[in-house]
């Protein structure tokens, strides 16, 4: 590491400890070249996920958005705050143990109609109206017929 005062290449780490939750280790080192010391920071490098769109376009992975639509789904639902935010939760830790740096929106708008067929059927139906972009109303009894338990007519 070089030295930030006389831009020496010699160094020694005189402390290690763990800081932010673990995420985050804070080295304190001494330059042997002029016996200052200064603080370093390391951290995994992360590689931001992509979101590979319908069109074939990407964007960065964001949690805010998957929440957002999640908080519009459920609109003047009985739906707490903290369930929508471990919903989230259980979705970011599906995209990232099932892939590497990109993820087809498609998958996060599965994991989000499952996740909300299971809290408020209300809710499912505003995402899955929006989603799923119904063309006519044939395709939206189609998806809501499962639901109301009969054969689709």
């Amino acid at each position: 590491m070089r030295c930030p005062f006389c831009k020496a290449n010699n160094d020694r780490v005189i402390d290690s400890r763990g800081s932010g939750e673990g995420a985050v280790i804070r080295r304190r080192r001494q330059c042997l070249a002029c016996m200052r010391r200064f603080t370093t920071y390391e951290r995994v490098e992360e590689n931001p996920f992509r979101v590979i769109k319908k069109d074939g376009s990407r964007e960065p992975f964001s949690r805010a958005k998957i929440l957002n639509g999640l908080l519009k789904a459920c609109e003047k639902r009985p739906v707490p705050m903290a369930d929508l935010e471990e919903i989230v939760n259980r979705i970011e830790l599906d995209i990232y143990e099932n892939f590497d740096r990109e993820v087809p929106s498609k998958h996060i708008g599965d994991l989000v109609m499952n996740e909300l067929r299971g809290i408020d059927q209300v809710a499912y139906v505003r995402f899955a109206s929006v989603y799923r972009e119904f063309k006519d109303l044939t395709e939206f009894m189609a998806e809501l017929q499962p639901m109301l338990g009969g054969p689709p007519k």
